[in-house]
Protein backbone atom coordinates (compact mmCIF):
# COMPACT_ATOMS: atom_id res chain seq x y z
CA UNK A 1 0.00 0.00 0.00
CA UNK A 2 1.09 3.54 -0.64
CA UNK A 3 1.78 5.94 2.19
CA UNK A 4 4.46 7.78 4.11
CA UNK A 5 6.30 6.29 7.08
CA UNK A 6 9.46 7.10 9.03
CA UNK A 7 12.25 5.14 10.65
CA UNK A 8 15.71 5.80 12.07
CA UNK A 9 19.13 4.24 11.60
CA UNK A 10 22.57 4.73 13.02
CA UNK A 11 23.92 3.92 9.55
CA UNK A 12 21.88 4.08 6.36
CA UNK A 13 23.57 2.33 3.44
CA UNK A 14 22.36 3.33 -0.03
CA UNK A 15 23.03 0.39 -2.31
CA UNK A 16 23.37 -3.35 -1.68
CA UNK A 17 26.24 -4.11 -4.05
CA UNK A 18 29.77 -5.15 -3.03
CA UNK A 19 30.64 -1.91 -1.20
CA UNK A 20 27.22 -1.54 0.40
CA UNK A 21 26.59 -5.02 1.69
CA UNK A 22 30.15 -5.43 2.97
CA UNK A 23 29.86 -2.12 4.82
CA UNK A 24 26.50 -3.11 6.26
CA UNK A 25 27.78 -6.47 7.48
CA UNK A 26 30.89 -4.95 9.06
CA UNK A 27 28.97 -2.14 10.77
CA UNK A 28 26.43 -4.68 12.03
CA UNK A 29 29.24 -6.80 13.45
CA UNK A 30 30.48 -3.72 15.27
CA UNK A 31 27.11 -3.15 16.89
CA UNK A 32 25.57 -0.43 14.74
CA UNK A 33 21.86 -0.32 13.88
CA UNK A 34 22.14 -0.59 10.09
CA UNK A 35 19.51 -0.03 7.44
CA UNK A 36 20.42 -1.19 3.93
CA UNK A 37 18.44 0.39 1.07
CA UNK A 38 18.45 -1.45 -2.25
CA UNK A 39 16.21 -0.68 -5.23
CA UNK A 40 16.87 -3.94 -7.08
CA UNK A 41 18.63 -7.15 -5.97
CA UNK A 42 21.10 -7.68 -3.17
CA UNK A 43 24.62 -8.12 -4.51
CA UNK A 44 24.43 -5.30 -7.05
CA UNK A 45 25.67 -5.52 -10.59
CA UNK A 46 28.60 -7.81 -9.77
CA UNK A 47 26.52 -10.63 -8.40
CA UNK A 48 23.40 -10.25 -10.52
CA UNK A 49 24.46 -8.80 -13.88
CA UNK A 50 28.25 -8.84 -13.97
CA UNK A 51 31.04 -10.82 -12.33
CA UNK A 52 29.19 -13.96 -11.26
CA UNK A 53 26.77 -14.59 -14.16
CA UNK A 54 29.40 -13.72 -16.78
CA UNK A 55 31.89 -16.16 -15.25
CA UNK A 56 29.22 -18.85 -15.19
CA UNK A 57 28.58 -18.41 -18.92
CA UNK A 58 32.30 -18.19 -19.65
CA UNK A 59 32.90 -21.44 -17.75
CA UNK A 60 30.19 -23.24 -19.71
CA UNK A 61 31.56 -21.98 -23.04
CA UNK A 62 35.13 -22.90 -22.17
CA UNK A 63 34.04 -26.37 -21.12
CA UNK A 64 32.13 -26.86 -24.36
CA UNK A 65 35.03 -25.59 -26.44
CA UNK A 66 37.61 -27.67 -24.56
CA UNK A 67 35.66 -30.90 -25.03
CA UNK A 68 35.48 -30.30 -28.76
CA UNK A 69 39.01 -29.03 -29.37
CA UNK A 70 41.30 -30.39 -26.64
CA UNK A 71 39.32 -33.49 -25.77
CA UNK A 72 40.48 -35.77 -28.57
CA UNK A 73 44.17 -35.01 -27.91
CA UNK A 74 43.91 -36.03 -24.24
CA UNK A 75 41.64 -39.00 -24.84
CA UNK A 76 38.23 -37.47 -24.19
CA UNK A 77 35.82 -38.32 -27.01
CA UNK A 78 32.54 -36.40 -27.18
CA UNK A 79 31.63 -36.16 -30.87
CA UNK A 80 28.00 -35.23 -30.16
CA UNK A 81 28.70 -32.37 -27.77
CA UNK A 82 26.26 -29.49 -28.10
CA UNK A 83 25.78 -26.15 -26.37
CA UNK A 84 22.29 -25.74 -24.89
CA UNK A 85 21.91 -22.01 -24.19
CA UNK A 86 18.61 -22.39 -22.35
CA UNK A 87 20.07 -24.96 -19.96
CA UNK A 88 23.17 -22.84 -19.42
CA UNK A 89 21.02 -19.80 -18.60
CA UNK A 90 19.02 -21.82 -16.08
CA UNK A 91 22.24 -22.95 -14.42
CA UNK A 92 23.59 -19.41 -14.43
CA UNK A 93 20.42 -18.10 -12.78
CA UNK A 94 20.60 -20.83 -10.14
CA UNK A 95 24.16 -19.79 -9.31
CA UNK A 96 23.15 -16.14 -9.04
CA UNK A 97 20.10 -16.90 -6.90
CA UNK A 98 22.13 -19.01 -4.50
CA UNK A 99 24.75 -16.27 -4.13
CA UNK A 100 22.07 -13.60 -3.65
CA UNK A 101 20.39 -15.65 -0.94
CA UNK A 102 23.77 -16.04 0.70
CA UNK A 103 24.22 -12.27 0.89
CA UNK A 104 20.77 -11.94 2.47
CA UNK A 105 21.64 -14.57 5.07
CA UNK A 106 24.90 -12.81 5.96
CA UNK A 107 23.13 -9.46 6.34
CA UNK A 108 20.51 -11.00 8.59
CA UNK A 109 23.19 -12.67 10.72
CA UNK A 110 24.84 -9.27 11.19
CA UNK A 111 21.57 -7.73 12.34
CA UNK A 112 21.13 -5.57 9.22
CA UNK A 113 17.63 -4.51 8.19
CA UNK A 114 17.10 -4.54 4.42
CA UNK A 115 14.54 -2.11 3.01
CA UNK A 116 13.67 -2.48 -0.70
CA UNK A 117 13.28 0.81 -2.48
CA UNK A 118 14.91 3.68 -4.31
CA UNK A 119 16.63 6.14 -1.97
CA UNK A 120 17.21 9.85 -2.43
CA UNK A 121 18.74 12.32 0.00
CA UNK A 122 16.38 15.09 1.07
CA UNK A 123 18.82 16.71 3.48
CA UNK A 124 22.09 16.06 5.31
CA UNK A 125 20.33 13.76 7.80
CA UNK A 126 17.36 12.41 5.88
CA UNK A 127 16.51 10.10 2.99
CA UNK A 128 13.32 9.50 1.11
CA UNK A 129 12.80 5.88 0.08
CA UNK A 130 10.26 5.03 -2.58
CA UNK A 131 9.16 1.45 -2.11
CA UNK A 132 8.21 -0.91 -4.98
CA UNK A 133 4.49 -0.41 -4.17
CA UNK A 134 4.78 3.36 -4.58
CA UNK A 135 4.81 4.23 -0.91
CA UNK A 136 7.43 6.46 0.70
CA UNK A 137 9.42 6.19 3.88
CA UNK A 138 11.54 8.84 5.51
CA UNK A 139 14.80 7.63 6.99
CA UNK A 140 16.55 9.72 9.64
CA UNK A 141 20.17 8.67 10.00
CA UNK A 142 23.17 9.47 12.16
CA UNK A 143 25.53 8.40 9.36
CA UNK A 144 25.07 7.34 5.75
CA UNK A 145 27.08 5.48 3.14
CA UNK A 146 26.63 6.15 -0.58
CA UNK A 147 27.25 2.88 -2.42
CA UNK A 148 24.93 3.17 -5.41
CA UNK A 149 27.34 1.68 -7.95
CA UNK A 150 27.52 2.61 -11.62
CA UNK A 151 25.46 2.51 -14.80
CA UNK A 152 26.40 1.87 -18.42
CA UNK A 153 27.42 4.82 -20.54
CA UNK A 154 25.05 5.45 -23.47
CA UNK A 155 26.89 6.47 -26.62
CA UNK A 156 24.90 8.94 -28.77
CA UNK A 157 23.76 7.22 -31.93
CA UNK A 158 24.46 3.79 -30.44
CA UNK A 159 21.85 3.71 -27.66
CA UNK A 160 20.89 0.25 -26.48
CA UNK A 161 17.34 -0.95 -27.07
CA UNK A 162 17.40 -4.41 -25.48
CA UNK A 163 16.72 -6.06 -28.84
CA UNK A 164 19.34 -5.51 -31.52
CA UNK A 165 21.66 -3.20 -29.56
CA UNK A 166 22.55 -4.65 -26.16
CA UNK A 167 24.53 -3.79 -23.05
CA UNK A 168 26.40 -6.27 -20.88
CA UNK A 169 23.40 -6.94 -18.63
CA UNK A 170 21.30 -7.90 -21.64
CA UNK A 171 23.99 -10.09 -23.20
CA UNK A 172 23.94 -12.27 -20.08
CA UNK A 173 20.25 -13.09 -20.55
CA UNK A 174 19.88 -13.40 -24.34
CA UNK A 175 17.35 -16.19 -24.97
CA UNK A 176 18.86 -16.97 -28.37
CA UNK A 177 22.28 -16.65 -29.95
CA UNK A 178 22.72 -14.49 -33.04
CA UNK A 179 24.77 -15.69 -35.98
CA UNK A 180 26.97 -12.58 -35.73
CA UNK A 181 27.74 -9.89 -33.16
CA UNK A 182 29.59 -6.59 -33.33
CA UNK A 183 31.22 -5.56 -30.06
CA UNK A 184 31.80 -1.84 -29.64
CA UNK A 185 34.47 -1.56 -26.96
CA UNK A 186 37.46 -3.81 -26.41
CA UNK A 187 37.67 -3.49 -22.63
CA UNK A 188 37.28 -6.32 -20.13
CA UNK A 189 33.56 -6.85 -20.71
CA UNK A 190 33.89 -6.71 -24.49
CA UNK A 191 36.74 -9.22 -24.54
CA UNK A 192 35.28 -11.63 -21.99
CA UNK A 193 31.77 -11.75 -23.44
CA UNK A 194 33.00 -11.48 -27.02
CA UNK A 195 35.12 -14.57 -26.45
CA UNK A 196 32.20 -16.35 -24.78
CA UNK A 197 30.06 -15.74 -27.87
CA UNK A 198 32.81 -16.86 -30.23
CA UNK A 199 33.29 -20.11 -28.33
CA UNK A 200 29.63 -21.04 -28.81
CA UNK A 201 29.60 -20.35 -32.53
CA UNK A 202 28.82 -16.64 -32.96
CA UNK A 203 30.86 -14.66 -35.48
CA UNK A 204 32.33 -11.82 -33.44
CA UNK A 205 34.01 -8.55 -34.43
CA UNK A 206 35.47 -6.32 -31.70
CA UNK A 207 35.95 -2.61 -32.46
CA UNK A 208 38.18 -0.63 -30.09
CA UNK A 209 39.04 3.06 -30.35
CA UNK A 210 42.41 2.80 -28.61
CA UNK A 211 45.55 1.29 -30.18
CA UNK A 212 45.12 -1.94 -28.19
CA UNK A 213 42.30 -3.91 -26.65
CA UNK A 214 42.20 -3.75 -22.85
CA UNK A 215 43.47 -0.15 -22.77
CA UNK A 216 45.64 0.55 -19.75
CA UNK A 217 46.68 -3.08 -19.29
CA UNK A 218 50.22 -4.27 -19.95
CA UNK A 219 50.76 -4.18 -23.73
CA UNK A 220 52.14 -7.74 -23.80
CA UNK A 221 48.94 -9.03 -22.20
CA UNK A 222 46.83 -7.19 -24.79
CA UNK A 223 48.90 -8.67 -27.62
CA UNK A 224 48.60 -12.16 -26.15
CA UNK A 225 44.83 -11.94 -26.00
CA UNK A 226 44.57 -10.36 -29.45
CA UNK A 227 46.38 -13.38 -30.87
CA UNK A 228 44.21 -15.83 -28.95
CA UNK A 229 41.03 -14.11 -30.11
CA UNK A 230 42.27 -14.21 -33.68
CA UNK A 231 42.90 -17.95 -33.46
CA UNK A 232 39.35 -18.32 -32.20
CA UNK A 233 38.05 -16.50 -35.27
CA UNK A 234 37.33 -13.15 -33.60
CA UNK A 235 38.04 -10.13 -35.82
CA UNK A 236 39.74 -7.50 -33.64
CA UNK A 237 39.84 -3.92 -34.97
CA UNK A 238 41.90 -1.49 -32.88
CA UNK A 239 42.45 2.21 -33.51
CA UNK A 240 38.98 2.26 -35.03
CA UNK A 241 36.17 4.72 -34.29
CA UNK A 242 32.54 3.83 -34.82
CA UNK A 243 30.97 6.84 -36.54
CA UNK A 244 27.40 5.75 -37.32
CA UNK A 245 24.92 2.91 -36.95
CA UNK A 246 22.09 1.81 -39.21
CA UNK A 247 19.38 -0.39 -37.73
CA UNK A 248 17.22 -2.55 -39.96
CA UNK A 249 14.85 -5.51 -39.66
CA UNK A 250 17.55 -7.95 -40.77
CA UNK A 251 20.38 -6.60 -38.65
CA UNK A 252 22.78 -3.71 -38.21
CA UNK A 253 25.44 -1.90 -40.18
CA UNK A 254 28.09 0.10 -38.35
CA UNK A 255 30.45 2.48 -40.10
CA UNK A 256 33.97 2.37 -38.68
CA UNK A 257 36.76 4.83 -39.39
CA UNK A 258 40.44 3.99 -38.99
CA UNK A 259 43.74 5.11 -40.55
CA UNK A 260 42.94 2.65 -43.34
CA UNK A 261 39.73 4.52 -44.16
CA UNK A 262 36.00 3.95 -43.69
CA UNK A 263 34.46 0.51 -43.51
CA UNK A 264 30.92 -0.81 -43.15
CA UNK A 265 30.58 -3.73 -40.73
CA UNK A 266 27.37 -5.77 -40.64
CA UNK A 267 25.97 -8.13 -38.02
CA UNK A 268 22.70 -9.29 -36.51
CA UNK A 269 23.30 -7.53 -33.20
CA UNK A 270 25.57 -5.00 -31.54
CA UNK A 271 26.99 -5.20 -28.02
CA UNK A 272 27.90 -1.72 -26.73
CA UNK A 273 30.37 -1.71 -23.85
CA UNK A 274 32.16 1.63 -23.75
CA UNK A 275 32.37 2.10 -20.01
CA UNK A 276 30.33 3.01 -16.97
CA UNK A 277 29.67 6.15 -14.99
CA UNK A 278 28.93 6.53 -11.27
CA UNK A 279 25.22 6.35 -10.43
CA UNK A 280 25.16 9.62 -8.52
CA UNK A 281 22.94 11.87 -10.64
CA UNK A 282 19.61 10.79 -9.12
CA UNK A 283 20.63 10.52 -5.47
CA UNK A 284 19.89 14.08 -4.38
CA UNK A 285 23.46 14.58 -3.21
CA UNK A 286 23.21 18.35 -3.59
CA UNK A 287 20.38 18.36 -1.03
CA UNK A 288 22.69 16.55 1.37
CA UNK A 289 25.54 18.97 0.68
CA UNK A 290 27.79 16.22 -0.73
CA UNK A 291 30.36 17.39 -3.27
CA UNK A 292 30.61 15.56 -6.58
CA UNK A 293 33.22 16.03 -9.28
CA UNK A 294 31.28 18.00 -11.92
CA UNK A 295 33.03 16.31 -14.82
CA UNK A 296 33.19 12.65 -13.78
CA UNK A 297 30.32 12.42 -11.33
CA UNK A 298 32.52 10.70 -8.75
CA UNK A 299 31.98 11.52 -5.08
CA UNK A 300 35.04 13.01 -3.42
CA UNK A 301 36.24 11.12 -0.34
CA UNK A 302 39.22 11.04 2.02
CA UNK A 303 41.24 8.01 3.11
CA UNK A 304 38.41 6.94 5.45
CA UNK A 305 35.85 7.17 2.64
CA UNK A 306 34.36 10.30 4.24
CA UNK A 307 32.81 12.94 1.98
CA UNK A 308 32.94 16.67 2.63
CA UNK A 309 29.92 16.11 4.91
CA UNK A 310 31.61 14.44 7.90
CA UNK A 311 28.86 11.92 8.71
CA UNK A 312 28.26 10.87 5.08
CA UNK A 313 30.60 8.36 3.47
CA UNK A 314 30.91 6.88 -0.02
CA UNK A 315 32.48 3.69 -1.39
CA UNK A 316 32.70 1.55 -4.50
CA UNK A 317 32.07 2.60 -8.07
CA UNK A 318 30.69 6.00 -7.02
CA UNK A 319 34.06 7.23 -5.75
CA UNK A 320 36.78 6.35 -8.29
CA UNK A 321 38.11 3.77 -10.70
CA UNK A 322 38.92 0.98 -11.05
CA UNK A 323 35.32 -0.20 -10.92
CA UNK A 324 36.14 -3.59 -9.45
CA UNK A 325 34.23 -5.54 -6.82
CA UNK A 326 37.29 -6.39 -4.74
CA UNK A 327 38.25 -2.73 -4.49
CA UNK A 328 34.67 -1.95 -3.49
CA UNK A 329 34.72 -4.65 -0.82
CA UNK A 330 37.67 -3.03 0.91
CA UNK A 331 36.31 0.49 0.60
CA UNK A 332 33.01 -0.59 2.15
CA UNK A 333 34.76 -2.19 5.10
CA UNK A 334 36.93 0.89 5.65
CA UNK A 335 33.86 3.14 5.57
CA UNK A 336 32.01 0.97 8.10
CA UNK A 337 34.98 0.89 10.45
CA UNK A 338 35.40 4.67 10.16
CA UNK A 339 31.72 5.16 11.01
CA UNK A 340 32.33 3.07 14.12
CA UNK A 341 35.37 5.12 15.12
CA UNK A 342 38.05 2.56 14.40
CA UNK A 343 41.54 3.68 13.21
CA UNK A 344 41.18 2.58 9.59
CA UNK A 345 41.98 3.92 6.15
CA UNK A 346 41.92 2.86 2.51
CA UNK A 347 45.64 2.67 1.78
CA UNK A 348 46.98 0.42 -0.96
CA UNK A 349 49.79 0.10 -3.47
CA UNK A 350 48.08 -2.23 -5.90
CA UNK A 351 44.62 -3.40 -6.91
CA UNK A 352 44.95 -6.71 -8.78
CA UNK A 353 43.14 -6.98 -12.10
CA UNK A 354 42.04 -10.24 -13.73
CA UNK A 355 40.49 -10.73 -17.17
CA UNK A 356 38.63 -14.05 -17.42
CA UNK A 357 39.41 -14.90 -21.00
CA UNK A 358 41.47 -17.78 -22.36
CA UNK A 359 44.27 -17.19 -21.73
CA UNK A 360 43.33 -15.72 -18.38
CA UNK A 361 45.12 -12.45 -17.76
CA UNK A 362 46.35 -11.03 -14.45
CA UNK A 363 47.99 -7.67 -13.83
CA UNK A 364 49.32 -6.56 -10.45
CA UNK A 365 51.34 -3.40 -9.88
CA UNK A 366 53.35 -1.36 -12.35
CA UNK A 367 54.16 -2.08 -15.95
CA UNK A 368 57.70 -1.28 -17.07
CA UNK A 369 56.46 1.93 -18.70
CA UNK A 370 54.59 2.95 -15.52
CA UNK A 371 57.65 2.18 -13.42
CA UNK A 372 59.92 4.28 -15.60
CA UNK A 373 57.54 7.22 -15.39
CA UNK A 374 57.56 6.81 -11.60
CA UNK A 375 61.34 7.18 -11.51
CA UNK A 376 62.36 3.53 -11.21
CA UNK A 377 64.90 1.64 -13.30
CA UNK A 378 62.64 -1.21 -14.41
CA UNK A 379 63.82 -4.49 -15.84
CA UNK A 380 61.61 -7.37 -16.94
CA UNK A 381 61.95 -11.15 -17.03
CA UNK A 382 59.38 -13.42 -18.64
CA UNK A 383 59.00 -17.11 -17.81
CA UNK A 384 57.09 -19.36 -20.24
CA UNK A 385 54.44 -21.79 -19.07
CA UNK A 386 55.93 -24.24 -21.56
CA UNK A 387 58.63 -24.84 -18.92
CA UNK A 388 56.07 -25.77 -16.22
CA UNK A 389 55.25 -29.41 -15.57
CA UNK A 390 51.73 -28.54 -14.43
CA UNK A 391 51.09 -26.66 -17.66
CA UNK A 392 52.01 -29.70 -19.74
CA UNK A 393 49.89 -32.01 -17.57
CA UNK A 394 46.94 -29.63 -17.91
CA UNK A 395 47.30 -29.11 -21.68
CA UNK A 396 47.86 -25.40 -20.99
CA UNK A 397 51.36 -24.50 -22.07
CA UNK A 398 50.37 -21.32 -23.94
CA UNK A 399 51.13 -18.77 -21.28
CA UNK A 400 53.79 -16.83 -19.44
CA UNK A 401 54.47 -14.70 -16.37
CA UNK A 402 56.46 -11.50 -16.36
CA UNK A 403 58.23 -9.90 -13.40
CA UNK A 404 58.93 -6.15 -13.31
CA UNK A 405 61.64 -5.25 -10.81
CA UNK A 406 63.73 -2.21 -9.99
CA UNK A 407 67.22 -2.85 -11.31
CA UNK A 408 68.77 -0.53 -8.72
CA UNK A 409 67.12 -1.91 -5.58
CA UNK A 410 65.70 -5.30 -6.55
CA UNK A 411 62.25 -4.13 -5.40
CA UNK A 412 59.33 -6.03 -6.91
CA UNK A 413 57.22 -3.53 -8.85
CA UNK A 414 54.79 -5.57 -10.92
CA UNK A 415 53.65 -9.02 -12.01
CA UNK A 416 51.76 -9.59 -15.27
CA UNK A 417 50.68 -13.00 -16.52
CA UNK A 418 48.73 -14.68 -19.30
CA UNK A 419 47.75 -18.31 -18.94
CA UNK A 420 45.71 -20.86 -17.08
CA UNK A 421 44.73 -19.98 -13.49
CA UNK A 422 46.88 -16.84 -13.28
CA UNK A 423 44.09 -15.00 -11.48
CA UNK A 424 44.35 -17.49 -8.63
CA UNK A 425 47.83 -16.36 -7.62
CA UNK A 426 47.48 -12.67 -8.40
CA UNK A 427 46.84 -12.06 -4.70
CA UNK A 428 50.26 -13.49 -3.82
CA UNK A 429 51.86 -10.96 -6.12
CA UNK A 430 49.72 -8.25 -4.57
CA UNK A 431 50.73 -9.23 -1.05
CA UNK A 432 54.40 -9.23 -2.03
CA UNK A 433 54.22 -5.75 -3.52
CA UNK A 434 52.15 -4.40 -0.60
CA UNK A 435 54.78 -5.66 1.87
CA UNK A 436 57.68 -4.18 -0.08
CA UNK A 437 59.14 -7.52 -1.15
CA UNK A 438 62.15 -7.76 -3.40
CA UNK A 439 62.34 -10.08 -6.38
CA UNK A 440 64.74 -12.15 -4.27
CA UNK A 441 62.04 -12.56 -1.60
CA UNK A 442 59.72 -14.01 -4.21
CA UNK A 443 62.43 -16.33 -5.50
CA UNK A 444 63.20 -17.58 -1.97
CA UNK A 445 59.54 -18.42 -1.24
CA UNK A 446 58.95 -22.13 -1.70
CA UNK A 447 56.06 -22.73 -4.09
CA UNK A 448 54.18 -26.04 -4.25
CA UNK A 449 54.91 -28.38 -7.15
CA UNK A 450 53.34 -28.99 -9.59
CA UNK A 451 51.34 -25.75 -9.75
CA UNK A 452 50.98 -22.80 -12.08
CA UNK A 453 52.05 -20.55 -9.21
CA UNK A 454 55.60 -21.85 -9.60
CA UNK A 455 55.84 -19.41 -12.49
CA UNK A 456 56.20 -16.61 -9.91
CA UNK A 457 59.26 -18.21 -8.35
CA UNK A 458 60.71 -19.21 -11.69
CA UNK A 459 60.27 -15.73 -13.20
CA UNK A 460 61.93 -14.23 -10.13
CA UNK A 461 64.88 -16.60 -10.53
CA UNK A 462 65.12 -15.68 -14.20
CA UNK A 463 65.07 -11.95 -13.33
CA UNK A 464 67.95 -12.59 -10.91
CA UNK A 465 69.94 -14.42 -13.58
CA UNK A 466 69.54 -17.76 -11.81
CA UNK A 467 66.97 -19.65 -13.90
CA UNK A 468 66.30 -23.28 -12.96
CA UNK A 469 63.86 -24.56 -15.56
CA UNK A 470 64.89 -22.56 -18.61
CA UNK A 471 68.38 -22.34 -20.01
CA UNK A 472 70.49 -19.46 -18.76
CA UNK A 473 71.53 -17.10 -21.51
CA UNK A 474 75.13 -15.98 -21.74
CA UNK A 475 75.86 -12.66 -20.04
CA UNK A 476 76.07 -11.14 -16.59
CA UNK A 477 73.73 -12.30 -13.84
CA UNK A 478 70.75 -10.09 -13.12
CA UNK A 479 69.56 -8.15 -10.03
CA UNK A 480 69.76 -8.74 -6.36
Amino acid sequence: MAGTYARTAELAVVGGGPAGYMAAIRAGQLGKKVLLLERSELGGECLNRGCIPSKALIHAAQLYHAVRTEGPEVGVQAPGATFDLAATLRWKEAVVQKERQGVGTLLKAAGVTVLPGEARFTGPRTLDVRSPDGGHERVDFAAALIAAGAVHVQLPGFETDGQSVLNAWEILSMPTLPRSMLVLGGGVSGCELGEFLARVGVKVTIVELMPQILPGLDADLARELTGALGRLGVDVRTGARASSLERGPQGLAMTVESPAGKERLEAERLFVTVGKRPATAELGLADAGVEVDPKSGFVRVDAQMRTNVPHIYAAGDVVRPPMLAHKSYREGIVAAEAVCGLPTRFDFRVVPSVVFTDPELASVGLTAADAERAGHRPREARFPFAALGRAHASHATAGWLKIVGDDATGLLLGVHAAGASVGEFAAEAGLAIEMGATVRDLQLTIHPHPTFSEALQEAAALWLGEPMHVARRPGPAGGR
